[in-house]
């Protein structure tokens, strides 16, 4: 009988995370400061980043080694496991095999751990006593807040409006780890103030809650901004997945055709793929797919411009090139899960602009049919986040089915949906609605993207 689970011992965790950035065909384009409209420079950053992550952002280190004071906190729940989706094999009929790397063991229930104690121990070491950040869906917030509250540190969240009154779960977690917790738009910034004097029943952003959190960081002593996706050491945090995975593919006796994540801001897709695409760049694995996942309400991707843009609404945040739908883009309230942001990473973004990766994108109502067919299939509740990487991998064994071939899959299971109940009532009672991110709005944003010139 094949097993079903494959664990690491926590003396096979990665000590190190892998940075594709020395692999990728060219490198990155720079950040620019929005203050200057020129190169942003280390010193610049450091004002709302530890100069630790900054060293990260910027490497062309292979390799970077994962202190063991992280490691520790890592072993309360990783090496998370690898496994086999054998029922939902038998319930599609399919001949494909189907892996996930299920990442809702940790404290918070996501993925996001994985940077979120990252990114406190170097604030920590720095001497930052306080963190301001914004969470959209409350993952992140949740991650940083159980970081904060391991390392000492003060937590300040600025929770997007809708999902602050969808989720109070995730706000009453934030604040039990110690974290204060308020929606964005809030009176607390002139941004937040700003945006609810031009709309006072604003649903809020996740740029919007950016502006917020980095307006906190810099008029606030001893206070950083942290981040919980989009950047470049972020994703390498989260490259812990994705090499745990190579290992436990090697113990099941498999390497993967087929590599699937979720993206909104791209770091658990990155997580688990980028590990696999330096197999691609080599030309080891040169037919591996890795496939990202993004909502049809947010397609970046799919449908946003590659073009230099703010990572916020009100044009704090440095300049970066990326897949935009414009730092003014307001996501439709209709969504229920999180993947709302109006960028992708710009790593993300140049391994689809080098077509290294490939990307879809899918409506709710498919996604969530998905995540109750894994549940009721495999036993776990699946985020909504993670239901769009759980309907391609399904979509993807159909097609393997259809052709006759035994492909095999992996997906990252980036989270539980326990606090997402709510989103899962409303698509049992048929509340839930597809909706498609018009064409009009990716062209109206290119008259606010900002001028660069290099």
């Amino acid at each position: 009988m094949e097993r079903t689970v494959f664990f690491l011992d926590q003396k096979e965790m990665p000590s190190r995370w892998y940075n594709i950035l020395p692999d990728l065909p060219e490198p990155l384009p720079p950040y620019i400061s929005p203050a200057t409209g020129k190169l942003a420079t280390p010193q610049e950053l450091s004002r709302i980043f530890p100069m630790e992550l900054i060293k990260q952002e910027m490497s062309n280190e292979q390799y970077i080694d994962i202190p063991e004071e992280i490691q520790a906190i890592y072993r309360t729940w990783r090496p998370s496991g690898l496994h086999r989706a054998f029922q939902l094999e038998k319930a599609l009929d399919t001949p494909a095999k189907i892996f996930y790397k299920y990442e809702g063991s940790s404290p918070a229930g996501s993925h996001k751990g994985n940077t979120a104690v990252a990114q406190a121990y170097y604030n920590k070491k720095e001497g930052i006593k306080r963190i301001a950040t914004e969470t959209g869906a409350g993952q992140w917030g949740s991650a940083l807040s159980y970081s904060c509250a391991m390392f000492g540190i003060e937590c300040k969240v600025y929770m997007v409006k809708v999902s602050y009154n969808q989720k109070p779960y995730r706000r009453i977690l934030m604040e039990t780890w110690g974290a204060k917790c308020v929606p964005s738009p809030s009176t607390d910034t002139k941004a937040g103030r700003d945006a609810l004097a031009k709309d006072p029943l604003s649903g809020g952003s996740l740029g919007l809650a950016i502006s917020e959190a980095v307006e906190d960081a810099v008029t606030h002593e001893g206070t950083h901004y942290s981040l919980g996706s989009v950047l470049n050491h972020v994703i390498l945090h989260q490259t812990i997945i994705g090499q745990e995975a190579q290992k436990q593919m090697e113990m099941a006796g498999y390497y993967p055709d087929i590599v699937i994540g979720c993206v909104g801001g791209g770091s658990n897709f990155g997580g688990i793929a980028n590990p696999f695409l330096k197999d691609k760049i080599s030309g080891k694995h040169k037919n591996l797919r890795c496939i990202a996942v993004e909502p049809m309400a947010c397609p970046s991707l799919t449908k946003g411009l590659y073009a230099f843009d703010y990572g916020d609404v009100a044009g704090m945040a440095p300049i970066c090139k990326m897949y935009t739908l414009g730092h003014d883009f307001m996501p439709a309230p209709v969504h229920a899960g999180g993947l709302r942001y109006h960028g992708m990473s710009p790593l993300v973004s140049a391994l689809y602009h080098h077509k290294l990766i490939e990307a879809r994108a899918v409506f709710q109502i498919p996604t969530f049919e998905a995540g109750v067919l894994f549940a009721r299939t495999e036993g776990i509740l699946p985020a909504p986040e993670s239901n769009h990487a759980i309907r391609v991998a399904i979509d993807e064994a159909l097609t393997a089915k259809k052709e006759g071939k035994s492909k095999i899959i992996l997906f990252n299971l980036s989270g539980h949906g326990h606090f997402d109940l709510a989103s899962y009532d409303a698509y049992h009672q048929g509340k839930l609605e597809d909706y498609e991110y018009p064409i009009e709005g990716v062209k109206e944003a290119q008259k606010t993207l900002p001028k660069v010139s290099l």
